[in-house]
Formats: structure tokens, sequence, C-alpha cells
């Protein structure tokens, strides 16, 4: 079994920062990718931004230039930098990763953490 757990939400005014930690812990041996999405209010989940194994990073549209995805393979730890945040980026952002783990170890299973809130304050 994979457990995800998130950190790093709160409230936070506009222009300001957060960074979000995502950690992986369980009977692991093999990472893909690792994915933000976030959900606000009435509409649906969207993926924020994702990097590889291999470190390429892809981002939404609405993020670009503002948000940093990153990796800490040896910790199994995903991050986003939230910079120049904006009041719609106020959402529970989720962390998923695709893994590899017992006792399945040959096939490749998405999991997802429990959400943390973002709040920005206009």
């Amino acid at each position: 079994q994979v457990q995800l757990v998130e950190s790093g939400g709160g409230l936070v005014q506009a222009g300001g920062s957060l960074r979000l930690s995502c950690a992986a812990s369980g009977s692991i041996f093999s990472i893909n990718t690792m994915n933000w999405y976030r959900q606000a209010p009435g509409k649906q989940r969207e993926l924020v931004a994702g990097v590889s194994s291999g470190g390429s990073t892809n981002y939404a549209d609405s993020v670009k230039g503002r948000f940093t995805i990153s990796r800490d393979n040896a910790k199994n730890t995903v991050y986003l930098q939230m910079n120049s945040l904006k009041p719609e980026d106020t959402a529970v952002y989720y962390c998923n990763c695709n893994v590899k783990s017992a006792p399945h170890p040959g096939s490749w299973r998405d999991y997802w953490g429990q959400g943390t809130q973002v709040t920005v304050s206009s």
C-alpha cells in the first residue's frame, strides 16, 4: 500500500507564495510521473503540473511562469512552488503519483493524496 501525505497549504494574500510538498511512503519499487491537481468549488479537477521520472515537466497554461514543480527521488517527494498567487488559484490541491509497489510490483497504479487547501485572498 502507498500513502501520499501533502503539506504546505494555507491562506495567503494575492501576490504571495506557498510551497506544497507531497511525500510518498509504503512498499514502493518505482515512481513514474508525479503530478499536482486542483479542484475549486463547483469546478472539475484539473491538472496543474506534472514531472516525469526523468525530470521533464509540464504545466497548465494558467500557472506557467508562476508555479514550479520539482521532485526529490531519494525522498519520494514532489514539490510545487507557487509564486504570484492569484485569487483564482484558490482550490484544494491534490498530489497524484503513478507507482509500482507491493503487492503488485509488475503494474503501475495511480495513488492520490487527501488534498490540501490553498486560499488566496484579494
